[in-house]
């Protein structure tokens, strides 16, 4: 085999970078949705998903089980933007405002209405002082990956 042959391959690799129309709207600021497809596979970072609708309106003001119900649908909502689902992902982060453990169980619960199989992401659950707006309880942030097309 020659090698420098070998080491002259370019892999050519996409990014798309989506904001979809189900989620908040933060396109000024970062994207939602960052796909990089590397011709094998395709890598999905989705950006930190909180309890907000598509119109930028908090859901569940000052009630964590609501808002981590909500923070998870709106990563499967992510995840569906780019033809994945949640059996694809591969690590989460859950960033908890002023995290108790008493604060696991109603996390736990919609985390398991999403994620329902067995083989379940890896993941870090941080608490924090506060989130980039006041009222808001969690934030998700995901990776997954898929086959390419």
């Amino acid at each position: 085999m020659n090698f420098k042959k070998l080491f002259e391959l370019k892999i050519m690799i996409e990014k798309d970078f989506i904001n979809p129309e189900e989620l908040p709207k933060w396109e000024n600021a970062f994207s939602q949705v960052v796909v990089v497809d590397s011709g094998y596979y395709r890598t999905i970072y989705l950006s930190g998903q909180v309890s907000m609708d598509k119109d930028n309106q908090i859901i569940g003001l000052n009630n964590l089980s609501v808002q981590a119900n909500q923070a998870f649908q709106n990563v499967k909502t992510a995840l569906s933007s780019v033809g994945a689902v949640p059996e694809d992902v591969v690590k989460l982060n859950i960033y908890i405002k002023d995290y108790r453990f008493s604060d696991a169980e109603c996390i736990s619960e919609a985390f398991q209405k999403i994620f329902t199989h067995k083989k379940l992401p890896v993941s870090t659950w941080l608490g924090v002082q506060s989130l980039a707006l006041d009222g808001l309880l969690i934030e998700i942030d995901a990776i997954a990956i898929v086959s390419s097309n």
